[in-house]
């Protein structure tokens, strides 16, 4: 048995933060069908395949982990035959997740005022940058813009310059988890009211909501944090990444002060042990010479031994250190093994692949891997005949490229 077992999910999203929150339930169990539109209705799309033209080859593209454990279906939902099979698909549904900008949705009428008209027990969640209302509700966006409104990316980085962090934490922390959140949220209320609900999920909120630790503090003490000059930046020695004698780097996380004392034992530093975390450094940078001695003892030790050296050396001495892997490097961490984090699934033309595994791990319900990533439409055929639609039904749809 799956958590998600016998639920279905309607997947309208285009891009990966979308994706992967559909991704997430389709690991644990829920039926999820990607609508992609016909090449002549729109051209976006979230997977490697929307990158492709009619003409390319497709049956050998790189699977995109983001749309595992899916089925496709190609709709023109700008057509009133596609919508009337839009609107038997949602009639089935448990959930609709939709990543368009506001005000599309209904434009197309497949809003979920539409929807729960057809299907009140239906969850329909929108992602957007900024939400369904206020004065920037319409304003186009990328994880960029979301985490500097959000006053993420203002404190990120050196005191130079801010630092763009990827795309984390707008795209996938504050869209697609949040999204998932909402969702499973909503479907709990429904066991209890009956209804489904409108779960509106804004880029922008979800990174906001990442900061509630830094806002309390800021609001607490009313005073700044400064791009830089915390502890949190690397300002201070016991918290920061170091380079090794082989060119790479080491983490060190040691902010209690029992692990800074373990560290300074190990290094044979033991006069350091009393400079350890204080409230100040929060809000103000290193401001006294004996910080910078500290830091440029310990940017000099690391360089003495190799990375892995020193995690292994470390590690056995209740330190807290970390090895600062590049993306390759991360499958054979012994760790990342133990835990199936990158899992390898048979691909029919490329044999063994790797792709990140599960995260959540449910002691009774454990999700899986059951499908590959789809090529767009692939289960359109098979969907609509689930719908009642014979087969001469489903070559006229094709004919007036209601579906493709």
């Amino acid at each position: 048995m799956l958590a998600l077992e016998d639920t279905r999910v309607i997947d309208l999203t285009h891009l990966p933060p979308g994706a992967l929150c559909t991704m997430i339930l389709g690991d644990l169990g829920a039926d999820v069908i990607k609508v992609a539109a016909p090449p002549e209705a729109s051209s976006r799309g979230s997977g490697a395949a929307a990158l492709l033209t009619e003409q390319d080859d497709k049956s050998d593209i790189t699977p995109d982990a983001l749309d595992r454990n899916k089925r496709s279906i190609r709709l023109n939902l700008k057509s009133e035959d596609g919508r009337k099979i839009f609107y038997q698909l949602a009639s089935t549904a448990d959930v609709i997740v939709e990543g368009f900008r506001p005000g599309v949705a209904k434009r197309l009428k497949i809003d979920f005022q539409t929807i729960n008209a057809i299907n009140n027990r239906v969850v329909y969640c929108s992602l957007s940058g900024y939400g369904q209302d206020g004065p920037y509700s319409a304003l186009p966006g990328h994880d960029i813009n979301y985490i500097s409104i959000a006053g993420a990316l203002g404190i990120i980085g050196s005191s130079d310059t801010p630092v763009i962090p990827l795309n984390l934490l707008a795209d996938f922390a504050g869209a697609s988890l949040h999204g998932v959140i909402g969702i499973l949220a909503a479907l709990i209320a429904r066991e209890k009211t009956g209804r489904g609900q409108y779960v509106d999920i804004s880029y922008t909120d979800g990174v906001i909501t990442l900061l509630s630790w830094l806002f309390s503090l800021h609001f607490a003490t009313a005073t700044s944090i400064n791009r830089g000059e915390s502890w949190l930046h690397g300002a201070y020695p016991y918290y920061g990444v170091y380079r090794t004698k082989d060119d790479k780097y080491i983490s060190i996380g040691c902010v209690e002060p029992w692990f800074w004392e373990n560290l300074c034992r190990a290094l044979g530093k033991e006069e350091y042990i009393p400079r350890h975390i204080a409230v100040e450094h929060f809000y103000r940078p290193p401001g006294d010479e004996k910080w910078s001695e500290i830091s440029s003892f310990l940017k000099q030790v690391f360089l003495t031994r190799t990375r892995d050296e020193w995690f292994e050396f470390l590690s056995q001495k209740n330190v807290p250190v970390g090895k600062v892997y590049k993306l390759e490097e991360v499958a054979d961490d012994p760790q990342i093994v133990h835990r199936q984090m990158i899992v390898e699934i048979d691909h029919p033309s490329r044999g063994k692949i790797k792709q990140p595994g599960i995260a959540i791990k449910l002691s009774d319900t454990p999700g899986r891997i059951r499908r590959l990533p789809p090529l767009p439409g692939q289960h359109t055929e098979e969907i609509l005949q689930e719908l009642g639609y014979s087969k001469s039904q489903i070559d006229k749809l094709r004919k007036c490229k209601a579906v493709g």
